[in-house]
């Protein structure tokens, strides 16, 4: 899952940067709100983290951007401002949360987990489509068989991606931007390599191949569990 992190803070950036990337998301940081318009225009986004006290643009007018142009995108409104007044205004202009600070990484992780499964229209803790099971919080994997399958971050981000949107067919492209952030290196078969490594842990049908198109994971089985 590919997040873009908007702040101005050079600690709190860093901080917050390295803890989302130990957790396996890919994350691109902004430090201020003419950068973060140009990102959006020019990048896909899973969730975007955004402070309100920004240079050259304020938060606001970045939230106001956003709902405009990609409406079902997640923002998590990250500020000191704590006024009553300014937490309506960002959430009257469609921000999905907002989170005072200095708050916890683990409540903000928990909160990213939230956003991520409204939008998926997910209504548990996992992310599924009730052939393999995907927890979030513990990075483990279930299927039909087998229970408590630990993934390495990059199969985590990889499995979460597909599990996100089922049916939905991924390009090799877009799952790399998914997964890796902006100067990271990719190793070429970095992809086929993760889902070679998945499709032995949760079983070889799993995910599928769209022959010169990308991978899947089937849409919602019924429950059978």
């Amino acid at each position: 899952m590919r997040i873009l992190l908007v702040e101005d803070d050079k600690m709190i950036g860093d901080a917050m940067q390295s803890a989302l990337k130990d957790v396996a998301y890919a994350v691109d940081w902004i430090c201020d709100g003419e950068a973060a318009l140009h990102s959006l225009r020019c990048q896909q986004y899973d969730v975007v983290l955004l402070d309100l006290g920004l240079p050259k643009l304020d938060g606001l007018q970045v939230m106001q951007y956003i709902r405009a142009q990609h409406p079902a995108l997640a923002v998590i409104i990250l500020t000191a401002r704590d006024s009553l007044e300014d937490r309506v205004k960002g959430l009257d202009l469609g921000a999905d949360d907002y989170l005072v600070k200095p708050f916890d990484i683990t409540e903000l992780l928990a909160r990213i987990r939230a956003v991520t499964r409204r939008n998926a229209n997910q209504h548990t803790s996992e992310l599924t489509n009730n052939i393999v099971w995907l927890n979030p919080a513990t990075h483990e994997a279930k299927t039909l068989t087998q229970d408590n399958i630990l993934l390495s971050n990059r199969e985590f981000a990889l499995l979460q991606t597909l599990l996100i949107r089922p049916g939905s067919i991924h390009s090799k492209s877009d799952l790399e931007e998914r997964i890796y952030g902006w100067g990271e290196e990719v190793e070429s078969n970095a992809v086929e390599f993760l889902i070679h490594c998945l499709r032995k842990k949760l079983g070889t049908e799993t995910i599928k191949n769209v022959r010169g198109v990308g991978w899947m994971v089937s849409k919602n089985a019924p429950v059978i569990r």
